[in-house]
């Protein structure tokens, strides 16, 4: 079995923002624990941002602006690194840093070749560390948060179990900080509205996600197939306990029927929308209970500068999105193709907005 487990920041540092290497130790062991039974392991981690700022404050001050607080994982990255290289070493194991950014799903190539070398790496009996690459992240095209990118390695692997570690022993029933009353959830088959309106926001200052986060990753990873579990992350033998799937260890997500293709996969969650179209009610339902493509009859209106090839969503009416897909028309001549017939389109344009093959309803 492959394992993705992802940490977050709150759960790998210590109060003053240094790496906490009791906790990268705990995870180490359950690493070594896991890979020791067979099974291949990918570790997604927070905390080089974090851990960038201590070591700065150490040297005047807290920094407060967005472009020296990126610069600083820099510095972090590495002082993160060294403790998971000694904590992995400890049972003979090797540490090799990964750093994705979101165009290494984006474009195919990319996605091929990352899917690649993060196999290569298993296969030679590495564990990979994988984190974003902070210090040089466009703020306009990022992750945003370490669960949507333990999902999309997740995927990317086709991974059996995605694992994701918090400081909080699952998805509670409401939010602890408002309601003294919130149970687990210890089993969830299908991710609803009222599900999603029950997480809360990011639970500490030190976190981009937070549950509702977790939730979206459980959400994205469940459709590529595989068992999601988020746990506590200072629980003993957490992540041997989720891959055995023992009772009580945290709220676990069963994988969705619903099999998709490598492809559609990376489609519907690897690709970024750069706009939308609006259908009309029947091309909405021949595609959605019939499985057709979206011809340019049944396109009511188009939002955002894409071209052939981006990635957009599909939307109804009401505005609700309802598929993504991948564009084969581009909206600068929308004023060319929007609710024509195929027999009334320019020779050089396609005769589908967006192909069968090429979308994904969700």
């Amino acid at each position: 079995m492959r394992v993705v487990v992802k940490i977050g920041t709150s759960s790998v540092t210590a109060r003053d923002g240094s790496v906490d290497a009791m906790a990268v130790g705990r995870l180490c062991d359950d690493v070594a624990l896991v890979r020791s039974n067979g099974h291949g392991v990918v570790v997604v981690t927070s905390g080089a941002v974090t851990a960038g700022v201590a070591a700065a404050m150490a040297l005047g001050g807290r920094p407060t602006d967005s472009v020296t607080l990126q610069a600083l994982s820099a510095i972090g990255q590495p002082r993160l690194m060294r403790v998971y290289e000694d904590a992995l070493a400890r049972s003979g194991l090797l540490a090799g840093q990964v750093l994705l950014a979101p165009l290494d799903f984006a474009q195919r190539q990319r996605y091929l070749h990352a899917r690649e070398t993060l196999s290569r790496l298993l296969e030679l009996g590495v564990v990979p560390i994988v984190n974003e690459n902070d210090a040089v992240a466009d703020d306009e095209l990022r992750f945003g948060d370490n669960d949507r990118l333990a999902a999309l390695v997740a995927h990317l692997l086709r991974t059996e179990l995605l694992v994701l570690l918090t400081d909080t022993v699952g998805l509670l029933s409401a939010d602890p900080r408002r309601d003294a009353d919130a149970t687990l959830i210890e089993e969830v088959t299908e991710i609803d509205h009222a599900l999603e309106e029950a997480a809360g926001g990011p639970a500490s200052e030190a976190a981009r996600g937070g549950m509702a986060s977790k939730l979206a990753a459980a959400k994205m990873a469940s459709w590529a197939g595989a068992r999601v579990v988020i746990a506590a992350a200072n629980r003993p033998g957490v992540l041997a306990d989720a891959v055995a799937g023992a009772p009580g260890v945290g709220t676990v997500f069963t994988a969705h029927k619903r099999s998709l293709s490598a492809r559609k996969l990376w489609i519907a969650f690897a690709l970024r929308p750069i706009g939308r179209i609006v259908v009309d009610d029947g091309a909405r339902r021949a595609l959605t209970e019939h499985g057709r493509s979206l011809l340019p009859a049944g396109v009511v209106a188009v939002s955002g500068a894409f071209v052939a090839d981006d990635a957009v969503e599909l939307a109804g009416g009401d505005g609700a999105v309802f598929a993504k897909g991948i564009a084969r028309l581009p909206s600068g001549r929308a004023g060319e193709w929007v609710g024509r017939r195929s027999s009334e389109l320019p020779d050089d344009l396609a005769s589908e907005a967006v192909h069968r093959d090429d979308l994904v309803v969700l």
